[in-house]
């Protein structure tokens, strides 16, 4: 065992200063990121805007998309304008947005927002992978992009822990954990990057020129497509399970048991005797904080490919099983599973286009590692949106209950005084209505719509590897 942790003293200075930038960029995103999908959803009583679900597919599905589509072009630029530069003006980006977004509350407006952030997102996302790609070698790589993805989960973790005690000041909390990477930029720098003096318009022509012998690639286009089924269902542990366990899971037995443990936790993590539902998911970044370093070196002598498709079925069942009840306990048990399953092959996703990168081109082909993220999100709109609010979502499903039993609702009642009114007019508590709609509509069938797109990405990747034979 001992063996393969030796390796950390082989990592250069610049390779710890970008996992601390990825650290600090993370939290910032995942402060808010995190909170997203119940924030766009919720009622406006409880600080929510109140969006329809399809309307939360289409802000989160889009705008992500566009955050993982433009690191095609991004990635070719930073390798253009130096890693230090564009980071610079990703940061700035950043910061910018998280300071206005909380002025904006109706659609197009959040909508724009989103998009606003998501363009800094995109400028950042290939240098650091570049970064990590080019300060580690065959022998190193394995487990340096395990500790890589283990400080983007260690971000994941801190920043909504953060943000959830003063969800009011959500944006503006992701706008100072930003602001520490301006510091970290005064110690970054840029691993091998040879001066350029080409005139910008040839340069601009080079890069479209890449991008289209990379597009060429059959093979890698093929791969990154199958790839996207995975980053679809993966989608769904922000897109839908926040607003699943807000809705569905029965959290009061945890909330019980941190208060007799760990009051504390009890005390700024939940309330009306429930946990916070973001509390219940970022158990995933948890759990990969703990593990991902070990999974990382159990597999770093198997195959990419072996890896991945293992990890695709794992992570399939496991976030299947998330939603298949309303056991809080049985919750964080899937997302144990699930964990194990991202933490295999998320990775070695990347492990695997930077083993077949060209030195010289390594942000392009990191760039295009962002495609099947791109695709995964916009294939998450209707997953998230119209599947989720026919199959799912309590409120509708509530909606339509008291239509079945001619009930009137009052128009001018929000979301969450409308639930309480029908539940009132049904001579049922909420809890109660809760369980009744649970028992009438089976909102947990949701789980075949996340396994089937799940175990059809990973049939397909063993398809892509035994027929298109591609070396790993």
């Amino acid at each position: 065992m001992a063996k393969p942790f030796s390796i950390f003293k082989n990592y250069p200075s610049t390779f710890w200063i970008a996992n601390t930038i990825e650290l600090f960029e993370r939290a910032a995103w995942y402060g808010f990121y995190m909170l997203f999908a119940n924030y766009l959803t919720s009622g406006t009583e409880l600080g929510g805007l109140e969006f329809s679900q399809s309307q939360k597919g289409i802000i989160m599905g889009v705008g992500t998309g566009i955050l993982y589509l433009l690191p095609i072009l991004t990635g070719a630029i930073a390798d253009r304008f130096g890693y230090r530069r564009m980071l610079t003006v990703a940061f700035s980006f950043y910061f910018s947005a998280f300071l206005l977004f909380p002025h904006f509350s109706s659609f197009a407006g959040v909508f724009a927002m989103y998009i606003y952030l998501a363009i800094g997102a995109a400028l950042f996302k290939p240098i650091i992978s570049a970064t990590i790609s080019k300060t580690t070698t065959s022998e190193t790589s394995s487990v340096g992009f395990g500790i890589f993805y283990m400080m983007v989960n260690l971000g994941a973790f801190i920043g909504p822990l953060i943000t959830m005690l003063y969800r009011g000041q959500t944006f503006y909390i992701s706008a100072g954990l930003i602001a520490l990477n301006f510091i970290m930029l005064l110690y970054y720098r840029e691993p091998n990057r040879s001066q350029q003096n080409t005139p910008l318009i040839q340069s601009l022509k080079t890069i479209f020129y890449n991008i289209y012998t990379v597009i060429k690639d059959f093979r890698f286009m093929a791969f990154l497509l199958i790839v996207a089924g995975f980053w679809t269902m993966y989608f769904q542990l922000f897109m839908t399970l926040p607003v699943f366990i807000a809705q569905w899971v029965d959290s009061s037995s945890m909330y019980r048991f941190f208060m007799e443990y760990w009051p504390t936790i009890a005390q700024k993590y939940g309330q009306h005797g429930q946990m916070e539902a973001e509390f219940i998911t970022n158990f995933d970044a948890f759990y990969i904080i703990l593990f991902q370093v070990v999974i990382s070196t159990l597999v770093m002598r198997m195959r990419p490919l072996n890896t991945m498709m293992m990890g695709f079925v794992v992570a399939t069942v496991g976030m299947s099983l998330t939603v298949l009840t309303q056991n809080v306990w049985f919750t964080l048990a899937a997302l144990l599973v699930f964990g194990i399953g991202e933490m295999s092959a998320s990775p070695k996703i990347t492990e695997y286009i930077g083993r077949i990168a060209p030195v010289e081109k390594k942000a392009l082909f990191m760039g295009f590692t962002f495609i099947p993220v791109f695709l995964g999100n916009l294939l998450s709109i209707p997953v998230a949106g119209p599947f989720y609010e026919r199959m799912a979502d309590k409120y509708l499903l509530a909606q339509r209950f008291a239509t079945e039993q001619g009930v009137d609702i009052p128009l001018e009642l929000g979301q969450t005084k409308s639930f309480e009114y029908i539940a009132n007019s049904l001579k049922l508590s909420p809890e109660q209505l809760t369980q009744t709609l649970w028992n009438h509509y089976h909102p947990g069938q949701f789980w075949m719509v996340i396994f089937g797109t799940g175990m059809v990405a990973a049939l397909a990747l063993w398809v892509y590897d035994r027929r298109l034979k591609a070396k790993s």
